[in-house]
């Protein structure tokens, strides 16, 4: 709204004027451009996140980092992020930029851990958890200087949620958040998509081999393929009471798939992302140990070729793209059908 002053009211009048427009100007600076909680400016040297302990205040671009958490490693690389230090001996050949570079510190693997590879790099940024989840506060203690954030999926929370907050939280830190964003929506439309391709009533068995095992995945609870099971809707072939997130699956009898007889089956080769010659004594391809099963033979899923093997390296990347993948081969599987 326009005022007219008369002269007399001259000195007040611009003391109001300004008044309204430093009103305005807050307003302004308030309504959708200034940064809300856990957002930053563009000129911003932190961000405020919340990983899973709570709030943490982090540097923006941080200049040395450290990651031992394998699902944020295809983000971290894709958006080439250099490493001062990572655990070599969970990562497989998946990340080569990181694990063959000699320049790149050696933390070992979550077994036997070498924290002290951490303090020698002198991070600013250490993003920990996952595997690594039970070393927490003794590397806070040893790195002062450094924060410290965990933001792997919460136990008990929507999987797919969380790797969609996980890779915010990224984007925010590494200046991506349109990259992030992107990200998300391939997950979301990957998703979306699988689940319009399964008729919702056929059976699907989700199995884990290992050693020349066959491990049983529980739906929502098992390792890696649990949370599938809701969030595509499929009718389970069998129900355990007490299913686990074992790494190598719960143990049943093959006689017990043959008789739950799955129109589907979808396993996790845990041994497949680990050149042949390191397979574990007696281990096998899963198709070969699914297929060639003498009491599987006659299953639904065996007869009719509705056997899905995950990507060889799942076990050691279960992050967003990771994911991303496997609903975008479900969705082709089950449409081929």
């Amino acid at each position: 709204m326009t005022r007219f002053l008369s002269p007399k009211s001259a000195v007040r009048g611009v003391t109001s004027v300004a008044l309204v427009l430093g009103a305005a100007l807050l307003l302004s600076a308030c309504s959708g451009g200034g940064p809300a909680n856990d957002e930053k400016s563009a000129d911003a040297t932190t961000v405020t996140i919340t990983d899973n302990h709570g709030k943490v205040e982090v540097p923006v671009n941080p200049k040395t980092v450290v990651a031992l958490d394998n699902t944020s490693f295809d983000t971290l690389s894709a958006w080439d992020v250099d490493l001062a230090a990572v655990p070599k001996g969970v990562m497989g050949s998946v990340w080569p930029e990181y694990t063959d570079d000699e320049k790149v510190i050696d933390v070992g693997n979550h077994r036997e851990p070498n924290l002290e590879a951490i303090v020698a790099a002198q991070p600013d940024l250490i993003i920990g958890g996952y595997r690594f989840g039970d070393y927490y506060d003794e590397i806070k203690k040893q790195n002062p200087q450094a924060v410290v954030i965990e933001i792997a999926p919460r136990e008990g929370e929507d999987v797919f949620a969380e790797l969609e907050r996980q890779t915010e939280i990224l984007g925010q830190i590494f200046d991506r958040e349109d990259d992030a964003k992107a990200l998300n929506d391939k997950l979301e439309a990957a998703m979306a998509d699988a689940k319009t391709a399964y008729n919702g009533t056929d059976t699907v068995m989700a199995v884990n081999t290992s050693a020349g095992k066959i491990g049983y995945i529980a739906p929502e609870t098992g390792r890696a393929l649990g949370p599938v099971f809701p969030a595509l809707g499929w009718v389970p072939a069998l129900e355990v009471e007490g299913g686990t997130s074992n790494h190598k699956g719960d143990d049943i009898s093959v006689e017990a798939i043959a008789d739950s007889n799955p129109d589907w089956i979808v396993a996790l080769d845990r041994d497949a992302a680990f050149a042949v010659e390191d397979r574990e004594a007696g281990s096998a391809p899963a198709t070969e140990l699914i297929s060639n099963a003498e009491a599987l033979k006659n299953v639904t899923a065996v007869k009719d070729g509705h056997i899905v093997i995950l990507d060889a390296n799942f076990y050691l990347t279960e992050g967003i793209q990771a994911y991303t993948e496997l609903f975008k081969q479900l969705g082709t599987a089950f449409s081929a059908k």
